[in-house]
């Protein structure tokens, strides 16, 4: 039995597991809290569990309207798991609109309907295993774990995110912990080479993200693979990415706690011997909590490997971002990496990057030999960061992602005063 439970009243939770752990030895009671974390993500279905028990209580600001409008949310998501509702005492006018709106059952919350409860979750998983019975011979289930040609069991695929030349990225719901989820797939090529090419970047990738802080990067759950395909099964960041909060402008207290966490970040990265080697807004992802993670590590290098998965000599990257030396395929170190964070900054506080032109190698060209736009007269205080950052050559910029975390975060400082003063 797995019931996953929507609300906020831990003594009731606490009661409910026990119960449900007496009554079914094998059990598991998930916990969603929508008041600290809003109301459950459209996306997800909860198929991986058994009933779904949603209290009517934490709604306490609009009342009943407000848990039946949280109720009907659930139950029109094709395929959702079975609710039961509960309401204050079982009979209720509360528990009648709770049926009336798609509950399969609705009980009183108080201790002494618990039987009532428990014989309402036993019938709402009836329902359940049947539902489940008929996605399985359809061939319904074998299609939504369908992932770019592997078929990877516990997880329900809701759309691609991205393709790329090397993988696929997917966004799907984990059955076990009813979660959003990213899973990459490494793409299904011709060649025995290439086909192992990918996996090792998959495996690099995965290597890299369990060495590293996961305060600072993707966290990744599971490797495997599937139908001759690899994959990876990794966080899911809904809050999105540093790109996509670059279509509006940013303020100078943002653009520099945005690039502060980014240094920071890349200095648990550098401390395990990887260089990013593809830093770039849509590789910085934003957590609900304020925090963001460095992704993408398909083309970081390792220091502890004895080669590089690239080829001698191969330009990587995205030109926009690209150091100097990167660009022209010399060696680099961390210093290149804070290259990329300058020409971040740069964007962050100007709505623009430093260079743009017709095609890559005018944009490799300019990164070498063009001089530095300057940065608008309002933020002239933090040019000599920014140009400290976008040195031409690696030797005139900070020497490490932590002094450049330091200088960022002495700056932020120093604008906090003036605003004060101001």
């Amino acid at each position: 039995m797995r019931l996953l439970v929507i609300g906020d009243d831990p003594a009731l939770h606490a009661r409910l597991r026990n119960s449900i752990e007496i009554r079914w030895l094998q059990s598991q009671v998930v916990e969603y809290n929508p008041v600290l974390r809003g109301s459950l993500p459209e996306e997800i279905r909860a198929q991986g569990f058994d009933v779904a028990v949603l209290d009517h209580a934490w709604c306490d600001l609009d009342g009943a309207a407000r848990s039946i409008d949280e109720l009907t949310r659930l139950t029109v998501r094709a395929g959702f798991a079975p609710v039961v509702f509960l309401g204050e005492q079982s009979g209720d006018a509360l528990c009648e609109a709770a049926l009336n709106n798609g509950a399969c059952a609705a009980v009183g919350r108080n201790e002494d309907s618990f039987d009532a409860l428990l014989a309402a979750i036993a019938g709402a998983a009836a329902l359940q295993s049947n539902a489940r019975a008929q996605r399985h011979y359809s061939g319904q289930l074998a299609q939504e774990q369908r992932f770019s040609g592997a078929h990877i069991p516990g997880y329900r695929r809701i759309r691609t995110l991205a393709t790329g030349h090397f993988a696929e990225l997917h966004v799907a719901e984990s059955d076990v912990s009813g979660e959003l989820v990213a899973i990459k797939v490494a793409r299904d090529v011709t060649t025995d080479t290439e086909l192992d090419h990918a996996f090792r970047r998959l495996l690099q990738e995965h290597d890299m993200t369990q060495r590293v802080d996961p305060q600072f990067v993707v966290k990744a759950y599971d490797l495997g693979i599937s139908d001759e395909h690899s994959y990876m099964i990794m966080e899911y960041f809904d809050a999105g990415d540093l790109r996509q909060r670059l279509r509006a402008p940013l303020c100078a207290t943002d653009a520099l706690l945005t690039a502060q966490a980014i240094a920071r970040g890349l200095a648990a990265v550098h401390a395990t011997g990887v260089l990013h080697r593809d830093l770039k807004p849509a590789n910085v992802m934003l957590r609900r909590d304020g925090g963001i993670a460095l992704i993408d590590f398909g083309l970081a290098k390792d220091a502890a490997l004895e080669a590089d998965i690239t080829d001698v000599g191969q330009i990587i990257g995205t030109p926009h971002y690209m150091s100097p030396e990167q660009g022209h395929g010399e060696a680099i170190d961390v210093r290149s990496d804070l290259y990329s964070l300058g020409v971040i900054m740069f964007e962050m506080l100007t709505g623009r990057k430093p260079y743009v032109a017709e095609n890559p190698m005018a944009i490799i060209y300019m990164h070498r030999k063009a001089p530095l736009p300057p940065l608008p007269e309002a933020h002239a205080a933090l040019q000599p960061i920014v140009h400290r950052l976008l040195a031409k050559s690696p030797a005139d910029r900070f020497e490490s992602a932590q002094a450049a975390a330091v200088a960022i975060g002495e700056a932020l400082a120093q604008l906090r005063v003036r605003e004060v003063a101001a």
